[in-house]
C-alpha cells in the first residue's frame, strides 16, 4: 500500500474516529474530519492543529446525503484526492422488536447504514478516476452475529457487511480497496450517546447500560485504531478488532449450533445485568 497522504473520517470527534485521526496525523496524513457534535469536533481540530497537523473539518450528520457530499467536495478541494475514507460514525439503540418504534429504527439505519453508503458513493468516483484509494467501512461484531434488543443495530451492521462484500467484488482490478471492519467491545461514547429503552427483561437504565458496557469494552479506541490501520496497510479486506470479535467470529462460523447454545446462556446473564 502506498502511504496515505489524505484521509476523511466521519464521527471523528471521539472514540475510534478520533483515535484514527491522531494515528494518521502522526504519520503525516492530511485530514478532513466530520462529526455532529460541533464543540467536540472543534476541540479535536484545535488539538491537531496545535500539533501542526493539516486538518480541515465540517459539522455534518452522515444521515444527510447532501451534507456528506458537500463535505467530500470541500475535502477534495482543500486536500486534493482522498486516499482513505473512514466511514466510522454510528449510534446505538437497545430495544426489542416488539417495542421499537419505526422512528428509532430509521434513525439507526439512516446513520449506521445509509451514512456508510453516502460516504462510500461520495468518494468512489474520484478514487476510481485516480485508480487508487481505500474505503474503510465500520461494521461491527454485531454485523456477524445477532443479539437480543439490538435488532436495529445488528440489521444496520449486517447491511454494511453485505454492502462491503458486494463492493469488494465490484472493485476487483480497479486499484481501489474496500475494508470491512468488525470491532468487538471498544470503550467509546456510542452507548452514552445512544438510546437504551428495553430488553427482554424489561426497561433499561441508560446509566447502568453505559457503566456495564464500560466493563465489557476490552479494547481501547487507540488500540482499535492501530488494528484498523495495520489491516489497511496490509490490504486486508476483513479486519476483526479485539479478542472478543476474533473469538466470537470463529465460534459462530466453526460450531454454529454450539455457539448459539453458549451465547444464549451468556446473553441471559448479560440481560439480567442490564448490559443489553
Amino acid at each position: 500500500m502506498t502511504k496515505l497522504e489524505t484521509a476523511f473520517i466521519t464521527g471523528a470527534a471521539s472514540g475510534i474516529g478520533n483515535a484514527l485521526a491522531k494515528a494518521l496525523a502522526a504519520k503525516g496524513c492530511g485530514l478532513y474530519l466530520t462529526d455532529v457534535n460541533a464543540d467536540a469536533l472543534q476541540g479535536a481540530v484545535d488539538e491537531l492543529r496545535a500539533a501542526q497537523v493539516n486538518v480541515h473539518s465540517a459539522v455534518a450528520d452522515v444521515s444527510d446525503r447532501a451534507a456528506v457530499e458537500a463535505a467530500v467536495r470541500d475535502a477534495e478541494a482543500k486536500l486534493g484526492g482522498i486516499d482513505a475514507m473512514f466511514n466510522n460514525a454510528g449510534v446505538s439503540l437497545s430495544d426489542t422488536v416488539e417495542k421499537m418504534t419505526y422512528d428509532d429504527l430509521e434513525w439507526v439505519m439512516n446513520i449506521n447504514f445509509y451514512g456508510v453508503v453516502y460516504g462510500t458513493k461520495a468518494v468512489l468516483p474520484g478514487m476510481l478516476e485516480r485508480g487508487q484509494g481505500h474505503i474503510v467501512n465500520i461494521s461491527s461484531l454485531f454485523g456477524l452475529v445477532g443479539v437480543p434488543s439490538q435488532s436495529a443495530y445488528c440489521a444496520a451492521k449486517h447491511a454494511v457487511k453485505g454492502f462491503n462484500e458486494s463492493l469488494f467484488y465490484e472493485l476487483d482490478g480497479t486499484g481501489v480497496q474496500i475494508h470491512s471492519v468488525h470491532p468487538g467491545g471498544v470503550d467509546t461514547n456510542i452507548v452514552r450517546s445512544g438510546k437504551h429503552l428495553h430488553n427482554t427483561q424489561g426497561s433499561l437504565n441508560s446509566d447502568e447500560v453505559q457503566k456495564n458496557f464500560h466493563t465489557m469494552a476490552v479494547t481501547s479506541p487507540t488500540a482499535a485504531a492501530e488494528i484498523i490501520l495495520a489491516g489497511v496497510e496490509k490490504g486486508s479486506y476483513r479486519i476483526l478488532v479485539g479478542p472478543d470479535a476474533r473469538s466470537a467470529d470463529r465460534l459462530q462460523r466453526w460450531v454454529p449450533n454450539i455457539w448459539r447454545k453458549m451465547f444464549l446462556k451468556k446473553l441471559g446473564s448479560w440481560e439480567r445485568q442490564g448490559i443489553f
